[in-house]
């Protein structure tokens, strides 16, 4: 059975080669991704562990703490207990690092590296006058106020050379530094395309916190103490609140959230390998059915000569590991070639990632290799079954047994079924979770009882195929000759068109719905911020408050804190002008109140804590000091704009340190290039800050939707390639088996541009039969997402793109029409003589 089972496959070369391909496909996406994904956080991991090779010991506020964001003072790491730490039994040497967000322009002002990973810090002489952290590569380290030092990468992008005026941004205002040295680094941040600026210890300390204290402080352990032991040492003098944690923790630490971070990316791209090799199942099942039934004398001549049900069976299955572990090799050497190249797509957007090597881990290739192998397995199993029920009499006919009615009755009954459930299920979700649960069970039943759908679908089509004569005819009936096999090969194509259409209606509904909460809350004809998503300096409001052109300006700014009992942000806004910059409802009250101990709340928060309009709350500020607020207005809020509102000027003394997440403005002259360009001007010609209209706002909104919409169609086109691959499979195998049918129809005087005509349309009317279920069921599955989304996200509305839909349409019916360009002129070059008499 054995030699039976591989002479099968080698005689069948041709009709297995799309299976393979579509098997090949999945696989190679899954090893790709793991490629990928392995290889960037290998480089990402190397890189930082790089970075924490000169730290033995590092202090640092305690972290639950500072996670917490609760009031209170912070604790102080000071240079007095730098000097101690440098001092204790084990050490040999201690320096104290500030760190902070910095913004370098280049020549002509852009922002060098990625807006997110520019940062500054402090240079900080040790032994010798030097710092072992930024070996100096030429000139000499910064020593006062005005002096910078740039990363090497950094100051080749920029063109700078040491003697050079740099612009720099920390928090808003441009900075005029002069460039006193060039140095290098391992940071990972630089090592990913950001930059880093080194400023002298006190001008860092003045600009990233306070005069005389360190964000953390690093200690290097002497010849012969380990990281265990000096730690040891330190804990013995740390104030309250700090903590030491060894430069391995740290390292560990860091490849940890590295390889989380990645975690999101893998499982994304995973997930769509996974609905291609999902695809492919149909396409599998559908080449073995077809090759069983092409067989049927075949393996009821061995049944009878002797072969059990399970020998049969065996047989089916070996031909699957051997198709499965072919498809499985090449995927794997296939996924290797995509995993580098995406490395090389990435290089080629301008982002850059760590230099490292290829990472082809063993677990990759046992995945690739199984997953090729289980796949295709399982999907030959079901027709393997089959084949081991074809009785020995089956012999003695040319054909085998048609699916029974009872079979069919079966069928219809389960897909019923299945479909009613998962649309319950579908409907009464309250989670994601039972949404994807009842989706994947609808799609499995739908696809049960596609045969039963095939017949008036496609029946529905018989106006327009009369059109094209008997050809049309002829095709309308082939395609519902076969309802089992119609299903399946139109199934393959529905699940890619259901993913597109389901996840196009989402985004397009989500988009509309982000716009209209981002830009119908808001008067303001400006918004300022920083790019990088940092705070902006106070004075970026001042400047733009004594513009001549603005009328209205106000800060958004957070503070923790805790009120009634519990944590709680405070929103600081200027009480005088935020009702012209704002166009929110309120339900009680209004801004006019909003002075002094007053604030206003969201209606969320307002049913959630009980409270109303004369409500009088304890609160304990960033500072830890006390005092009493009270309720002067409720508001409708949203995901953007809620929580509670207070008077800046309220909020600012118990600040640590006083700065803006953006200032909204309103200008006399509206929105135009003159003004924009008016404020940047007053801003300094600032890189870092952005300044947004209404429009620019719900442009970003758009792009970034739209690109992620994109790089989604890019992912699920590989599960639609799959389906063309098996309508290709579906159509060449329909073609061998009516090859006497074939030779009839041309030796009764259809052409074989008839023939070709017959084949086309056949594909077509099946590819669109798929597109038709797909799109129906997106925009099903959009809907009831969308029915979900809106409980948290109340300007949602269901958007159907039409436009698109109609292109989905139009895809479905390009596949079909390519799909069948083979087929068809396999068909056609038929010799008529030598078909009629094939069996």
């Amino acid at each position: 059975m054995f030699r039976t089972a591989l002479r099968n496959v080698l005689a069948h070369k041709a009709r297995l080669l799309m299976t393979v391909l579509a098997v090949m496909l999945g696989v190679a996406f899954v090893s790709g991704t793991l490629v990928f994904t392995s290889t960037i956080s290998d480089a990402y991991q190397k890189s930082s562990q790089k970075g924490f090779t000169g730290v033995d010991v590092a202090i640092q506020p305690h972290k639950e703490d500072s996670d917490k964001g609760n009031p209170g003072a912070a604790p102080r790491l000071t240079q007095q207990l730098l000097d101690r730490a440098a001092t204790v039994p084990g050490a040999a040497s201690a320096s104290g690092s500030v760190s902070g967000f910095a913004a370098i322009a280049d020549k002509h002002g852009k922002l060098i590296g990625e807006g997110f990973a520019s940062s500054g810090a402090n240079y900080y002489p040790g032994t010798g006058g030097k710092d072992a952290r930024y070996p100096l590569k030429d000139g000499r380290a910064p020593r006062g106020a005005g002096e910078i030092a740039l990363d090497a990468k950094t100051a080749e992008r920029g063109g700078y050379k040491v003697g050079d005026t740099v612009r720099v941004s920390v928090d808003g205002p441009v900075l005029e530094q002069k460039l006193t040295g060039v140095f290098t680094t391992d940071d990972g941040n630089v090592s990913a395309g950001g930059s880093l600026a080194l400023f002298d210890t006190p001008t860092a300390q003045k600009l990233y916190g306070k005069p005389g204290e360190f964000g953390e402080i690093d200690v290097k352990a002497a010849p012969g103490t380990s990281q265990a032991a000096l730690k040891a040492s330190l804990e013995k003098i740390l104030p309250k609140d700090t903590e030491a944690t060894t430069g391995k923790q740290l390292a560990d630490e860091q490849s940890r959230i590295i390889s989380q971070s990645m975690d999101g990316m893998r499982t994304s791209l995973l997930v769509f390998a996974g609905i291609s090799l999902f695809v492919g199942i149909f396409i599998i099942a559908n080449t073995f059915t077809m090759l069983v039934a092409q067989r049927t004398k075949e393996l009821a001549l061995l049944r009878a000569v002797g072969a059990s049900r399970r020998q049969v069976t065996r047989s089916v299955l070996i031909e699957a590991f051997v198709v499965g572990t072919v498809a499985g090799v090449t995927g794997l050497l296939a996924g290797i070639g995509i995993g580098s190249g995406l490395r090389a797509l990435i290089g080629s957007t301008g982002a850059t990632v760590p230099d490292g090597p290829l990472v082809i881990a063993p677990n990759t290739i046992l995945t690739s290799l199984g997953v090729g192998i289980v796949v295709t397995m399982l999907a030959a199993w079901l027709p393997g079954r089959r084949a081991a029920k074809i009785p020995p009499v089956a012999a003695m006919n040319s054909v085998h047994a048609v699916a029974t009615t009872k079979s069919l009755v079966v069928r219809n009954s389960i897909g019923g079924v299945l479909t009613a459930l998962g649309a319950a299920v579908v409907l009464t979700a309250g989670s994601s979770t039972m949404m994807g649960l009842g989706a994947g069970l609808v799609l499995i039943g739908v696809f049960v009882l596609t045969p039963l759908l095939s017949r008036p679908v496609i029946a529905a089509s018989a106006p327009v195929l009369r059109l094209f004569g008997m050809p049309g005819k002829l095709a309308r009936q082939n395609a519902v000759r076969n309802p089992r096999r119609t299903a399946a090969t139109a199934s393959a194509l529905m699940i890619g068109l259901t993913l597109i259409t389901g996840l196009t209606v989402i985004a397009g509904s989500v988009q509309q719905a982000i716009d209209k909460m981002a830009t119908g809350s808001l008067k303001a004809d400006y918004v300022v911020s920083m790019a990088s998503m940092t705070p902006l300096s106070p004075e970026v409001e001042k400047k733009l408050s004594a513009h001549p052109d603005v009328t209205a300006a106000s800060p958004l700014r957070t503070s923790p804190a805790r009120i009634d009992g519990d944590s709680q942000s405070l929103t600081g806004v200027n009480g005088r002008t935020i009702g012209k910059l704002t166009n929110l409802e309120f339900t009680a009250g209004s801004f006019k109140d909003l002075s002094g101990d007053k604030v206003v709340i969201d209606d969320a928060t307002s049913r959630i804590k009980h409270w109303k309009v004369g409500s009088a709350l304890d609160v304990t500020f960033e500072d830890g000091k006390k005092g009493r607020l009270t309720v002067a207005g409720i508001y409708k809020g949203n995901d953007l704009v809620r929580g509670v509102w207070v008077d800046k000027e309220t909020l600012a003394p118990h600040q640590s340190e006083v700065s803006d997440q953006q200032v909204m403005v309103r200008t006399k002259s509206g929105t135009s290039e003159a003004t924009e360009d008016s404020l940047r001007k007053a801003l300094g010609d600032n890189p870092a800050i952005q300044i947004q209209t209404k429009q620019d706002i719900s442009d970003s909104i758009s792009k970034a939707i739209g690109l992620l919409l994109n790089m989604l169609y890019g992912l699920l086109a590989m599960a639609v390639v799959v389906a063309v691959l098996g309508v290709v499979n579906t159509l060449a195998m329909s073609v061998f088996e009516r090859q006497q049918e074939i030779g009839m129809l041309r030796a009764i005087g259809l052409d074989r541009k008839g023939i070709k005509r017959m084949v086309r349309l056949e594909s077509l009317v099946i590819s669109l039969f798929g597109g038709v279920l797909g799109v129906g069921l997106g925009v099903f599955f959009g809907w009831a997402a969308g029915d979900l989304i809106s409980k948290g996200l109340n300007t949602y509305e269901l958007v159907l793109p039409w436009g698109r839909m109609g292109l989905f349409l139009l895809l479905a019916a390009v596949v079909g029409v390519l799909a069948a360009l083979w087929p068809a002129r396999r068909a056609a070059k038929l010799n008529m003589l030598s078909a009629i008499k094939a069996e």
